[in-house]
């Protein structure tokens, strides 16, 4: 059993065929295009596939809804995500083209239509008109920073991925914040200092 399926063991046989393919997708795409350290490849499926789904752990996104993943690198956590909700529709955004590239690649292989890949600055994306419902990202800059680019997109909040003592951090975003361990749903050692932080709007 793959840890995807040990901890969501009640995906559809298509879901599970998705991810199935998504560790050797991204290895090989990141032989020719560089989305993932070289030292985590070997654990895409722990690092970054599962470390996105801590999203659909907190229960907040559901069927309908628009998501803007922000500065989503090689597509983590939006690809992940898009696969768990095939009902969502799923904006990408990165400054580098190379790894949009990536990210359109993978989506088109995995067959992804409820994926939109933009090599674009969020403050750019759509001439700054665009809302979504939610704004997730993993790790691209401090809180304040991604609160101050992204805020006015969401209409109900922001869910980010982070580690380590994020107290100060949090602090200074001003930003009434919920800290979710990840370690609560995934017992690995790598998830020990992880956390889910969700910025609602309401």
């Amino acid at each position: 059993m793959s840890l995807i399926d040990r901890y969501f063991p009640d995906l559809t046989p298509r879901q599970r065929e998705q991810f199935a393919a998504m560790p050797d997708l991204y290895r090989e795409w990141n032989a020719r295009i560089n989305v993932v350290s070289r030292k985590d490849i070997d654990r895409i499926e722990e690092h970054h596939i599962l470390h996105s789904l801590a999203i659909a752990r907190t229960g907040l996104i559901v069927p309908g809804e628009t998501v803007l993943d922000v500065g989503c690198g090689g597509g983590f956590p939006g690809i992940p995500l898009a696969v768990f909700y095939p009902d969502v529709q799923f904006t990408l955004v990165d400054s580098i083209g190379k790894k949009i590239r990536v990210v359109q690649e993978i989506a088109t292989a995995l067959g992804l239509d409820n994926v939109r890949a933009e090599h674009s600055r969020v403050e750019q994306l759509d001439g700054g008109r665009s809302r979504f419902d939610w704004v997730v990202s993993r790790a691209v800059t401090d809180l304040r920073t991604f609160v101050g680019w992204t805020w006015g997109r969401t209409t109900y909040g922001i869910i980010y991925l982070k580690g380590g003592d994020l107290d100060e951090e949090i602090a200074a975003a001003g930003r009434r914040t919920e800290q979710l361990p990840v370690s609560t749903w995934f017992d690995s050692e790598f998830f020990q200092t992880k956390k889910v932080l969700v910025l609602p709007k309401k």
